[in-house]
């Protein structure tokens, strides 16, 4: 009989910053979830700390700093001894998932792959090519070989979107056995909830936001800059729209044109504040992947917002959508207007947001649902090992090209 999982390790890429990326709160919510079940919970990472990181003790958690390409991870994670291991996306897993396999074979190996970033970097590639786009590219794409392969290592992978569900399984043709889907873990909006957020009267501006580290908010950012906002203020001559995002650029900082109500804001340092204080939430992305927490901060704070088809994709299974979706710069800065202007159209789609943050991203809900697969998995891990014969290839000496590299690095610095 299995031994009960009592002890997690989570290796991630950076310490947790929930306040400058929904790829931080994500990592929260998961935290959350093992919490609830009273488990050891350790997070390691190889990145420097950061002022803007979470403060994991007050968490409950055991901060650790570990080394990348050092056999002292080795020796680490053989006394560590843990039931689960975590990494946080396929880099850290390439990294570090080896060391795991040799050192603690019996720890279930779970990857949190925040997106697809084949998806994300093939529709960037096509975009920036000015090219169309299809799914089928990714069957060439090296991102998305290495990508698949650390899936197939992993005993399980937790993928965020509906969407990218059906890519893994349609397109890479991934045994559902080594998924699940797990989308953001959310608390409920509640009555009392509403009744804090500000009425359409008492609301002004437009907003957007997103971290400038990742890519497609930069190019959403320039979008909205250089092909919608002109039209937005030529109806609307003195609309602004404030821009918050978490390390701004020199580039993204140019943006910034008071005359034409194009202000560059920074990083906000409370986004609800900022998110319940404007009346329509901008979010033109041009290509992506996962699901967009600008968008969940938006409905979470009853905010309605304009979207492109790329950024509202595997968030509304079926339900009406918490404002317009647009696909022209023109449609676009129409809908924006015509909803900061017509407040029956506002609140009903304010009502709309609720219906989907309490339908689809129940925490409750989805917790349970990932403890106990886990725990499942936890009791057959030799049998759903034994039929995951591609994981098992991949494991295989003649595969681990990662393992290899590593290793000559480490030795390499040892010179």
């Amino acid at each position: 009989m299995s031994k009960p999982i009592q002890k997690v390790l989570i290796i991630g890429t950076v310490f947790p910053e929930p306040n400058s990326s929904a790829a931080g709160s994500r990592m929260l919510q998961l935290i959350a979830a093992f919490k609830v079940q009273n488990y050891e919970i350790i997070f390691a990472s190889a990145a420097a700390d950061s002022e803007f990181m979470v403060d994991l003790a007050g968490l409950g958690v055991e901060k650790v700093s570990i080394k990348l390409n050092d056999e002292s991870f080795d020796e680490y994670i053989k006394t560590l001894n843990p039931d689960l291991v975590m990494f946080d996306r396929f880099m850290t897993e390439e990294q570090f998932g080896w060391r795991v396999t040799e050192n603690c074979a019996h720890a279930i190996k779970i990857l949190d792959t925040e997106d697809l970033h084949c998806l994300r970097t093939g529709r960037q590639r096509a975009y920036k090519a000015n090219q169309e786009f299809f799914l089928d590219d990714l069957l060439v794409e090296d991102v998305a070989k290495r990508e698949i392969a650390s899936i197939l290592r992993c005993d399980l992978s937790l993928i965020i979107s509906t969407y990218e569900m059906r890519v893994l399984k349609e397109i890479f043709l991934i045994d559902e056995a080594l998924l699940l889907y797990l989308p953001f873990m959310l608390p409920s909006i509640t009555p009392e909830v509403k009744k804090e957020w500000l009425s359409f009267a008492n609301r002004n501006h437009f907003i957007s936001i997103g971290n400038f580290l990742h890519e497609p908010n930069y190019q959403a950012i320039l979008y909205l800059k250089t092909e919608i906002w002109p039209l937005i203020i030529r109806k609307m001559p003195t609309a602004q729209v404030h821009v918050y995002g978490a390390y701004a650029s020199d580039k993204v900082n140019q943006l910034n044109n008071v005359k034409e109500g194009f202000l560059i804001k920074g990083r906000a340092s409370n986004v609800n504040e900022v998110m319940g204080k404007a009346k329509v939430c901008l979010c033109p992305l041009v290509f992506g992947a996962g699901l967009k927490g600008k968008l969940v901060d938006a409905m979470q704070n009853g905010t309605p917002n304009v979207s492109t088809p790329i950024a509202v994709e595997g968030m509304r299974e079926g339900l009406s959508w918490g404002g317009f979706v647009a696909n022209t710069p023109k449609d676009f800065a129409d809908d924006a207007v015509k909803l900061y202007e017509n407040e029956e159209i506002w609140n009903r789609f304010q009502i709309n947001g609720t219906h989907i943050i309490n339908q689809l991203f129940d925490e409750k809900n989805w917790q349970a649902k990932f403890i106990s697969t886990i725990k499942r998995l936890n009791q057959n891990i030799d049998e759903h090992r034994k039929y995951n014969f591609y994981g098992a290839m991949m494991q295989h000496h003649t595969q681990m090209s990662t393992k290899y590299l590593s290793k000559w690095i480490e030795e390499k610095n040892k010179v």
